[in-house]
């Protein structure tokens, strides 16, 4: 579930700042691959570079693109370009170039290299005169913030457990409707794809259709229960033939055995056997009765379902079918991956400016923003919401909604929540004074789970 978010925005950088130059490009190339990255839509050529890639490695990377590894090539015939970003160490290098000349998209571009790539960009003259603090884009959709759907029954279905017999299903990526329904006939997956990052992907390359297991009644059972669960919840806005792009990975409505589908870390995630709590969850009493993993329950399903046991059984008996063993998912494997690294991120102290001035004045870099937290200096990273993004210690949160502007840095004082936002934290008053020469967590997201600084700074 997911993987496609995984396979895109591999891990977070651990930096706030920009990286510096590019390395030198080591020698050693075993091929190239030319692909279009289905996140950003836009072309890139990537060649493996340093020893310690070889052709079997590379013809895999290759292959999770979905494209064939041309060996011995290069990227030098991209002259049109936006820059490179460079992943990995010097033996293991991915050295990407971003292909394009739209100056627009210069920002994100950078961002999703150094940012949710964990890389080091180097701009071309396209990009390399531009300042990525003024940004005010992500080049992603903006997220939409949930939102409860309340509608009267379809004909024909019993009456709903809400209000005057209705419905009512969360708007969100983490949510289900009422067991036994589906879920795009009570909520809109529209606002569901802001949440993650969507694109049609590829099933399981050996997937079959026809799987003789589903012959067993008992067997074909459990895979249409699991079935019915999925239908209820928001996974099939991206993970069904109905999604806008075609599904993302494995599909609910795949012919024949649908778990077929699934990849093994997929499956892994299905059993509990990899901790999906980064993923976010309602609590199952705001939910119809649905829940999966969270970070105090690491061990259940990432599906969202009313019973956890069933499900784990159900996942567990498919990798047990594939000759899959626990021991391949080492213990505090980690599966929201982005997600996971900006919920665990180890701040350090802010340079260049960043932080609250002696006139309240609040500065940071890499761009506007949509949220913006100051904490004690013992909190931990927001994550995702709706249960990991108020930790403990937040002092003041301003919100800017999906269809506000992004407020620049330097135009916000602290404690004073600029027009035509949303303060989250405190609920009611104003912000606590700030102690000078106490540390102080700053927190600043471009959207949800895209982080322009997160550092500590000394309240002078």
């Amino acid at each position: 579930m997911n993987r496609i978010y995984l396979l895109v925005l591999a891990v977070f950088s651990v930096a706030c700042g920009p990286k510096g130059p590019l390395p030198a490009k080591p020698a050693e190339n075993v091929g190239r691959c030319v692909y279009t990255n289905g996140f950003s839509k836009k072309g890139e050529c990537r060649e493996y570079r340093g020893s310690k890639w070889t052709e079997a490695t590379a013809t895999a990377d290759c292959k999770d693109q979905n494209k064939t590894i041309e060996l011995g090539g290069t990227c030098a015939e991209f002259k049109e370009t936006l820059g490179e970003c460079v992943l990995g160490a010097a033996d293991k290098y991915t050295w990407i170039t971003m292909i394009g000349t739209d100056a627009t998209t210069c920002a994100s571009t950078k961002r999703g290299c150094e940012f949710f790539g964990g890389g080091v960009f180097g701009p071309s003259a396209v990009c390399g005169a531009l300042d990525p603090d003024t940004s005010t884009g992500t080049g992603l959709p903006t997220f939409q913030w949930p939102e409860l759907a309340c509608k009267d029954p379809l004909p024909g279905e019993p009456a709903g457990k809400g209000p005057n017999g209705q419905v009512c299903t969360w708007e969100m990526i983490s949510a289900a409707t009422e067991e036994g329904r589906h879920f795009e006939d009570y909520a809109s997956c529209d606002r569901v794809r802001t949440q993650r990052p969507y694109y049609a992907a590829p099933t399981e390359l050996d997937a079959t259709v026809d799987d003789p297991r589903m012959a067993d009644p008992a067997y074909a059972a459990e895979v249409n229960w699991i079935k019915t669960q999925i239908n209820a919840t928001a996974c099939v806005c991206c993970h069904s033939t109905k999604a806008p792009e075609g599904s993302s990975n494995w599909y609910v409505d795949q012919p024949g055995n649908f778990l077929n589908g699934f990849f093994k870390r997929g499956l892994a995630m299905g059993a509990g056997w990899i901790d999906t709590g980064g993923f976010g969850t309602f609590p199952v009493e705001q939910n119809n009765g649905f829940h999966r993993a969270t970070p105090q329950t690491p061990t259940e399903t990432i599906f969202v379902t009313t019973d956890q046991a069933r499900v784990k059984r159900i996942f567990e008996a498919e990798l047990v079918h594939r000759g899959i063993t626990r021991d391949q998912f080492p213990a505090q494997s980690y599966g929201a991956g982005p997600l996971d690294d900006q919920r665990l991120y180890q701040a350090s102290d802010c340079d260049n400016g960043e932080g609250v001035a002696a006139d309240g004045t609040v500065n940071w870099r890499l761009g506007a923003a949509r949220y913006l937290y100051v904490m004690e200096a013992t909190s931990s990273p927001p994550g995702v919401p709706p249960n990991l993004d108020m930790p403990e210690g937040v002092l003041w949160r301003f919100d800017v909604p999906w269809t506000g502007a992004a407020v620049p840095s330097g135009s916000v004082t602290y404690g004073v929540s600029p027009e035509g936002t949303t303060q989250k934290a405190p609920l009611m008053g104003t912000a606590p004074a700030l102690v000078s020469g106490k540390k102080y967590y700053l927190y600043v997201l471009a959207d949800i789970a895209q982080p322009n600084t997160r550092c500590f700074f000394t309240a002078p």
